[in-house]
Formats: structure tokens, sequence, C-alpha cells
């Protein structure tokens, strides 16, 4: 099966595209849009590969669920088109890019493309959702999949920045080999969480030293 995706991606996960829970995947994962609304619009199911290559990965954000509402959505963790309200999880992730870097710009804008074109990919463990049903499309094969992103970029890759928010991120770690990357981790920036660790985590100028230290270039957040 063809899998239209950034092409560093297809060719670092080429393998994982011909086993059976792909297979299985695609193709429930295709029935749910013949069937009806599925979250994000079918073409944006990967924006996220397509806006940060492979090759330009230096940092990740793991997120759950792509968001469930309508126009929400855009195949970014964290991220919503301009236009739609900002998330209350987003707007505590601006609170504290406020509080660690000064930077209130993105308080005008939900969106996060900017980001994931400097090289932050923006991943959600599921990559699709159907209307007003959180989970709905967990335990299709999408974790099995984001595992091998992760597990890919770890092997692969030196120096990169994983920012693990909340327990369901965080169960990730053991993924990664932190011998050679740095792993952030801090409560999820949710409104029931936020204040329990999140909040003065310093995640963006712990992210931008590192890159620095290493001899890359750091996120304009």
């Amino acid at each position: 099966m063809l899998v239209q995706i950034e092409p560093s991606w297809q060719l670092a996960l080429e393998e994982e595209f011909t086993k059976p829970y792909f297979q299985s995947l695609a193709s429930v994962v295709r029935q749910s849009y013949l069937d009806g609304v599925v979250y994000p619009p079918p073409q944006l199911i990967f924006n996220a590969f397509k806006l940060c290559p492979f090759t330009d990965t230096r940092v990740v954000i793991l997120g759950q669920d792509p968001y469930h509402g309508p126009n929400q959505a855009h195949g970014l963790a964290f991220s919503v088109p301009d236009g739609v309200k900002t998330p209350p999880s987003l707007l505590n992730i601006f609170k504290e890019l406020s509080s660690d870097l000064e930077i209130t710009k993105h308080a005008t804008t939900p969106d996060l493309t900017d980001w994931a074109r400097q090289g932050v990919l923006l991943l959600n463990a599921t990559l699709t959702v159907l209307p007003g049903q959180p989970g709905s499309h967990q335990g299709l094969g999408w974790e099995t999949f984001t595992t091998a992103v992760i597990k890919t970029l770890s092997d692969q890759k030196s120096n990169v920045v994983f920012i693990l928010w909340g327990k369901f991120a965080q169960a990730k770690r053991e993924l990664i080999d932190s011998t050679k990357h740095l792993i952030l981790e801090a409560p999820h920036p949710s409104p029931f969480s936020a204040h329990t660790g999140f909040f003065g985590s310093r995640p963006f100028s712990q992210t931008n030293r590192y890159l620095e230290k290493h001899d890359l270039k750091p996120i304009r957040w």
C-alpha cells in the first residue's frame, strides 16, 4: 500500500507500512472516512510529518488524540487552525511560554505550524478520531505506528529533545535512548494538572539551551 507521507519519513518508516497491523489500520480508517465524518480531514492525517521531515526533526512534543470538535484538528498535536478558539491546554502552553521566554506573540494564534516547520514534530499517539468521541480510534493500530516513529527517531538520530507532558506521554520514555537525547517531563498542560508542575517547568528555554549546546539551531518559539 502506498502511504502519502513526506519522503524522508517514507524512507525511515518504509518497513512499518508493510506490516499486517498497518494494513489493517489503513483499511479500518479508510472505511471510517467513507462512512462519515472523521477528524482531521484525510489530507491532514500526516500533516505533522509533512511539515516536519524526519531529516529536520529536532524536537518532539507528544500528544494523545486529535481534537474531536469541528474544525479543530489539523494533524498537529495541541494546535488548531487560525480562527478556531484556543483550547485550554494550548492556552496553558502559551502561559508557560510567556513565563519561560517572555514570548507572547503566539497568544494571538493557536496554529503551531511555524513550530513544525522549524523541526518540532507535534505528534499525536493516535492520528484520527470520530466527532465528539475522544479516544474512539485508540486501539486500531495508530499507537503501534507512532511508537515506531518515536523508536526510529531515537535509534537513527542524535540530540533530539523529547517533551513528554503527562503520564500517557511519559510512558513512551522507555523507547528513547537518554544517553543521546534530552527527555523533558512535566505534568500535562490540561487545566486539571497544569498547576501541579507544568507551570514553571520551563521546557522551551531548556530545549533551546540543549540544542545550542549541541550546535543545533534553537527554535523560534
